[in-house]
C-alpha cells in the first residue's frame, strides 16, 4: 500500500468517457459484435499489490459482465460500484477489438 492518491473529477472523466465512447461508435457503428466472452482476470485484493507476481487467476464472463449493466439505465436506483467493474471489463474489450 502506498500514500499515491490521484484525484479525477467524476465531469472530467464523464467527458472523457464520452469522446472515447463516440470514437468507437464512429468506428464500429451502432452496435459491436465482441468475439470473445471468458477473460482472466485477477482478484481485487492482489490487482494493485504490484509488488508481488498474482498467484491466482479467475475467469470472467463479458456476457455475464453485460448482463449486469445491461438494465442499469431502466434501474438506476440500483446502482453499485461493481457495475463500474462490469463496464470496465467491457470497454477494454471493445478497445482491444480490431477497428471495422
Amino acid at each position: 500500500m502506498t500514500d499515491y492518491s490521484l484525484t479525477i473529477p467524476f465531469a472530467r472523466l464523464r467527458a472523457a468517457l464520452d469522446v472515447a465512447l463516440r470514437n468507437a461508435e464512429a468506428q464500429h457503428g451502432d452496435v459491436i459484435a465482441l468475439s470473445e466472452d471468458y477473460f482472466w482476470s485477477i482478484p481485487q485484493e492482489e490487482l494493485y499489490d504490484t509488488g508481488r507476481q498474482p498467484t491466482e487467476l479467475t475467469l470472467g464472463s463479458l456476457a455475464h459482465s453485460w448482463q449486469s449493466v445491461e438494465k442499469l439505465p431502466d434501474e438506476p436506483d440500483e446502482a453499485l460500484d461493481c457495475h463500474l467493474v462490469w463496464l470496465s471489463e467491457i470497454l477494454r474489450t471493445i478497445g482491444h477489438a480490431p477497428q471495422s
